[in-house]
């Protein structure tokens, strides 16, 4: 095919007049790299700034619409791109946004808005903003809103609402979607007046972004855009009882210190809210300090890095065999920003059951939810962390720390034994961890992964390095099909200049892949590896294992018929299609795709269908129950706990 030039590709006629380039190229759009600050989520509003956590403007006041106040007020809080698809009920607001210095995408689908949304805010540690209109367009939002809403993710979600009058009528395009919503959002408004956008604004951002991050949904009637309104700012912000809790207790940190400097046994159990509260440097400093070993869940991979001598991996369902037995035989587990998850508890009434556990988070209620807490913490997971450090420095001074030799000498074993690793295919086809393991060392740590959900989405968790905080993203609670490419696209927006993988699967490329227009036509260069095996490949190792290998409605057709073919469906997308079919051309297939830099890129990589993820803890097993590889079970001396 002929690849879509800069020049070649179409763009707004608003970003021509505006004078924000006409290149196609993301660099000339998108903010410069914000990969050395702490995540907007975890950080203190300053002094005289807005909610936002950006500098606050002059105070000002202007007679415009209800849209006009809108759109003033994202650029007051300092947003920079918003996803979405005009319609009827959000239309008055895309009249001011074509003259807005916020730089609008135009999205495909607005699942894709969504997404992408997310993408961004988990890239770049800002908030990311969607926007739909009613009734479909806004029930479209609502996986990404759940998605978000599961990995605590900071968006704001923008929806037009059919006028005030017609409301509960039924109306064309009406849906309740603040009812909707309410149970997978922070918190949802409807706007009753023109003169409240600024305020309502200043108070989404603000509660997404700050204590446990979360989507919020601002629903605002049309006849509320197109009224005369008063548009004011900074507003004052009128949130009763918000007060997120972030510096823990004295008396229960210095109860958690003498509890690490103690045990014999102990682990550093980390999430994802460790990413998200900038605390990584803090954790490494902590983790050296107490020689403890750690484990990172499948939201926290980054944040502690791979290579590191006291890292035993990623536990749970697919987790390593000596992070799933660290946490299953502890005497201690600190859980700093975990949520005790199913996936990484098993069944929950055998895990862990001889572990002390301080559990530290930033939300009180998922304290105590799933696991009995013996010190409980309520605090920011950076101001715990650092806390933490300064008691344990205080404690080992004057009690000396148990000795974990014992200890690490069994975790080595059990690394040495039971190392990750996968075996080629008997008939020959391309192995999926082998090609997902070449992406990672080509493309290397500085890069950011974005996986859907399935096999190729714990592959991308067990065989690429991450070094890194905030290069790993992936739909974690809900478990979203479809995620990848379009949080790949707001990824690359937030982060220009940085190299953005999304390693997909064959069916959840299928699900989002139209936002491969929207990066060609944008000039958003992402690059997509689809693990093409055939199938639905969860589901089909699911089938195999526990279904007597009936494998009903799990074939796609992508190997047997070659439909769709993905690198005719890229190229119709305007983006570079390649194929590779063998491990001779896996090298030097990534490395086509990576020297190419202004144009979207999508490998057909087409493997083995009888691939399987190990190990594995079985849905609904003990940990004590891992597999290694099918039909062997880990040797464990328990003699040796």
């Amino acid at each position: 095919m002929t690849r879509p030039t800069p020049e070649t590709l179409a763009h707004s006629a608003r970003r021509a007049r505006t004078g924000t380039g006409a290149t196609g190229d993301a660099a000339d759009h998108a903010p410069a790299a914000r990969t050395g600050a702490a995540p907007a989520a975890s950080r203190a509003v300053p002094a005289g700034a807005d909610p936002a956590g950006t500098p606050a403007r002059q105070p000002t006041t202007a007679q415009v619409s209800g849209a006009g106040s809108l759109v003033r007020s994202l650029e007051a809080l300092g947003v920079d791109v918003v996803f979405g698809i005009p319609g009827g009920a959000i239309l008055p607001a895309y009249d001011p946004l074509y003259d807005s210095t916020v730089r609008h995408i135009l999205v495909r689908h607005e699942q894709g808005a969504g997404h992408a949304a997310t993408g961004y805010a988990q890239a770049t540690g800002r908030v990311g903003v969607c926007i739909a209109t009613s009734g479909p367009g806004a029930t479209n939002l609502v996986t990404p809103i759940a998605d978000a809403y599961m990995d605590s993710v900071p968006i704001v979600a923008i929806t037009g609402q059919v006028a005030r009058p017609s409301i509960g009528t039924d109306a064309f395009q009406e849906a309740d979607i603040q009812g909707i919503t309410l149970p997978i959002t922070k918190h949802n408004f409807l706007v009753q007046t023109a003169d409240e956008i600024p305020r309502v604004l200043a108070e989404a951002f603000h509660l997404a972004a700050t204590g446990r991050p979360g989507p919020v949904l601002v629903d605002i009637p049309k006849d509320v855009l197109q009224a005369p309104a008063t548009f004011s700012w900074p507003p004052t912000l009128d949130l009763p009882g918000y007060r997120p809790t972030l510096h823990p207790h004295g008396k229960q940190i210095r109860e958690a210190a003498r509890l690490m400097t103690t045990a014999r046994r102990p682990v550093l159990y980390v999430g994802g809210g460790v990413l998200k509260a900038g605390a990584t440097e803090g954790l490494r400093r902590l983790a050296e300090l107490t020689g403890i070993p750690v484990v990172t869940t499948l939201m926290a991979l980054g944040a502690f890095p791979d290579s590191h001598r006291q890292h035993l991996g990623m536990p749970g369902m697919h987790g390593t065999v000596a992070a799933v037995y660290g946490l299953q035989k502890a005497d201690l587990i600190v859980a700093l920003g975990a949520r005790f998850d199913d996936r990484v508890t098993g069944k929950l009434d055998s895990f862990a059951p001889d572990a002390a556990v301080v559990h530290a988070d930033v939300d009180p209620a998922e304290i105590g939810k799933n696991r009995h807490a013996d010190v409980p913490i309520v605090g920011d997971a950076r101001h715990v962390i650092d806390e933490l450090i300064a008691a344990v420095t205080a404690e080992q001074a004057t009690h000396p720390a148990a000795d974990l030799a014992d200890w690490w000498h069994q975790l080595d074993d059990l690394r040495e034994r039971y190392p990750l690793g996968f075996e080629e295919p008997a008939d020959g086809t391309l192995s999926p961890q082998f090609v997902i393991k070449r992406l990672g060392e080509i493309a290397g740590p500085d890069a950011i992964y974005v996986a859907g959900v399935g096999q190729h989405q714990m592959w991308a968790s067990q065989f690429i390095s991450y070094e890194k905080p905030n290069t790993w993203l992936n739909s974690g609670g809900l478990g979203t099909m479809g995620y990848a490419v379009p949080a790949a696209m707001g990824a690359k927006v937030g982060r220009p200049e940085t190299t953005v993988w999304a390693v997909d699967g064959d069916g959840c490329f299928q699900m989002t892949n139209q936002e491969l227009a929207t990066c060609a036509l944008e000039g958003i260069p992402v690059k997509v590896a689809v693990i093409n095996n055939g199938n639905l490949g969860m589901v089909r190792q699911w089938q195999t294992l526990f279904y007597g290998e009936r494998y009903s409605n799990t074939e796609l057709g992508t190997h047997k018929h070659r439909i769709p073919d993905f690198v005719k469906l890229a190229e119709a997308l305007g983006c570079v299609g390649l194929r590779c079919e063998n491990a001779a051309d896996v090298d030097k297939t990534i490395e086509a795709a990576m020297a190419i830099t202004d144009a979207p890129v999508v490998i057909d990589f087409v493997v083995g269908k009888d691939a399987m993820v190990w190990p594995m803890v079985a849905a609904g097993t003990s940990n004590d129950e891992i597999m290694f590889a099918r039909g062997v079970r880990p040797v464990f001396d328990e003699d040796d706990i």
